[in-house]
């Protein structure tokens, strides 16, 4: 392998296709830079899955050694995901066991299953709201007012969230994860969540209800209860991916479908099923670009290069899924007709797996089918070049998304 400079990761995603062929092009194992601070990713399947399980690579950041030695503060951007409080995606071994047996306690496929007529409601009245601002042929923002509000309605009914709240968490997760907001307008949304999460804990558990939150509160199983500070750093973490994931989930297939129209003709005529698109959109263009962070908890050595103990670890899930080795010569290439043998690892792969995916699945298998079967002449109203990413650097998250109903 060599050893060239790092590569710079984009802060403002001007041009997220480009740099995610550098990184297919790459090493498996590859210097990077994040807003001025050194870090490897992996860009290869085979490389993540086997690191992924290495219980040398943990998520807490005390084995990080730029944060031991002062390099890395709280002033830095991304630090807001990294030191995000005491949950199951902060810690390893059999503390992150006893903290995630809990979530799956509680998230479990019954509960699923009761939230599917209300995500079809759900799902229902965004589309009459987005039919009635495109009646009169009006160009439409897709994300506004379907993709975006969709996620925030279910997790928020899940977790028990008021829906008075939704709008004020989305304002505040969409600065939280902007690398145009000021680092203490950051830290200033980090304490506002905490203070949130901190009350809803405080009020289902004075009055508990049927929902997600309250089931953590009340989870018994597996060890010791979760205490206050473990059930709030698991919601926060819960419903920022359980939002995030699926805004940007919805928006790729949309806009892979209507950009490949024969194979939206597939799907339409009952040849390929809508479970085939979603994965391929997982795989291709996923909501995931770079996953922060691990630490190596020594010398980690892998074909002939040392991650040193201390160094951090980024997976780049978006190169990840265009890996030739494992998805085929036309790995770069959207095809829902693709064999699943060899299946994505977007959602993450061994102890840390998104414990989420099954909810973001579901939700993307109702909203899309949903959506083109409301509106069959859908249509770009820009150039697809004209969609932009917003400068969300761990995620593939769209400007907006406009479109036309009718054609």
């Amino acid at each position: 392998m060599t050893h060239a400079q790092p590569l710079v990761i984009d802060p403002m995603v001007a041009d997220l296709a480009g740099e995610t062929a550098h990184l297919v092009a790459a090493d498996p194992l590859t210097r990077i830079e994040l807003l001025g601070v050194p870090a490897w990713t992996v860009t290869r399947h085979g490389l993540a899955r086997q690191l992924l399980v290495d219980p040398r690579l943990v998520k807490g950041i005390d084995a990080w050694s730029l944060w031991q030695d002062g390099t890395v503060t709280r002033q830095w951007p991304l630090i807001g995901m990294i030191d995000a409080g005491r949950s199951m995606f902060t810690v390893d071994g059999a503390e992150h066991r006893r903290l995630r047996i809990k979530t799956t306690q509680a998230l479990t496929k019954r509960r699923l299953d009761a939230l599917r007529p209300d995500i079809e409601r759900m799902t229902e009245e965004l589309l009459d709201d987005l039919e009635r601002a495109g009646a009169d042929g009006e160009v439409v923002d897709l994300k506004a007012i379907f993709a975006y509000p969709l996620p925030m309605r279910v997790v928020s009914q899940l977790m028990g969230v008021d829906r008075a709240d939704h709008e004020m968490l989305l304002t505040w997760y969409k600065a939280f994860f902007s690398l145009l907001t000021p680092q203490d307008e950051r830290l200033r949304i980090i304490d506002d969540l905490d203070a949130y999460f901190t009350d809803l804990v405080r009020r289902k558990t004075a009055a508990p209800s049927d929902d997600l939150t309250t089931a953590l509160i009340q989870a018994t199983d597996g060890g010791e209860p979760l205490t206050e500070e473990e059930v709030i750093g698991n919601l926060k973490a819960l419903v920022a991916a359980g939002h995030e994931t699926t805004i940007g989930l919805i928006l790729s297939a949309v806009r892979a479908l209507l950009t490949n129209t024969d194979q939206l003709a597939e799907i339409r005529s009952g040849n390929v099923s809508w479970e085939a698109a979603v994965e391929e959109t997982l795989r291709w263009d996923g909501p995931v670009t770079h996953l922060l962070m691990r630490f190596a908890t020594e010398d980690i050595t892998v074909d002939g290069v040392t991650i040193g103990k201390g160094e951090g670890v980024v997976m780049s899930y978006r190169a990840i899924g265009r890996d030739c080795a494992v998805h085929g010569a036309d790995a770069g290439e959207f095809d829902i007709t693709r064999p699943t043998a060899n299946r994505h690892i977007t959602f993450g792969h061994g102890p840390h797996i998104c414990p989420g995916a099954a909810l973001a699945r579901l939700e993307a298998g109702i909203a899309l089918p949903a959506l083109f079967e409301r509106f069959p002449k859908l249509s770009l109203a820009v150039p697809v070049a004209e969609i932009r990413n917003l400068p969300v650097l761990t995620q593939n998250d769209l400007a907006g998304f406009p479109i036309r109903l009718h054609g």
